[in-house]
């Protein structure tokens, strides 16, 4: 979640652009993991997720204003895998709290992200790199770890 708020701060014009199609889309995910769908490799796509963003903010790549639904579809396919995982975890009981809450988290994590993406690199220019490169390698151990 931070990733995301962070490459939209540092490439995405504007930058509430792809959290919000993030939050969305995951709500969507959700929905269709209480309903019982099995949507077909939700772990290795979570962990591409992670790879990906990851890289997106070590190298900074600022979105073309064309380029900006592709932002959007991007972090948005990632994010119904993100929320069906979760929302077949959520199913039964008080779903629709958890939904609220998972929610409100993802979108706080995202300004939180978009924040760190805004101020941060005027002080520290090398920790958008770092950073970025510590969660693609989250993502690249989590995609070699057997199944």
């Amino acid at each position: 979640m931070l990733a995301v708020g962070m490459w939209s701060a540092l490439a995405v014009r504007p930058a509430w652009l792809a959290p919000a199609g993030f939050v969305g889309v995951l709500a969507a995910g959700a929905l269709a993991g209480f309903a019982g769908f099995h949507v077909p490799a939700v772990e290795p796509m979570i962990a591409a997720s992670l790879l990906v963003l990851g890289l997106l903010v070590m190298v900074r790549k600022r979105s073309l204003h064309t380029l900006r639904i592709s932002a959007v579809v991007l972090v948005s396919a990632f994010a119904f895998f993100h929320g069906a995982a979760h929302g077949t975890e959520l199913a039964g009981g008080q779903q629709w709290l958890a939904l609220a809450g998972m929610l409100l988290a993802s979108a706080a994590l995202h300004i939180a992200g978009i924040a760190i993406g805004r101020l941060v690199p005027e002080r520290h220019r090398w920790l958008p790199r770092v950073s970025g490169a510590a969660v693609a390698l989250l993502g690249v151990a989590l995609l070699a770890r057997p199944a």
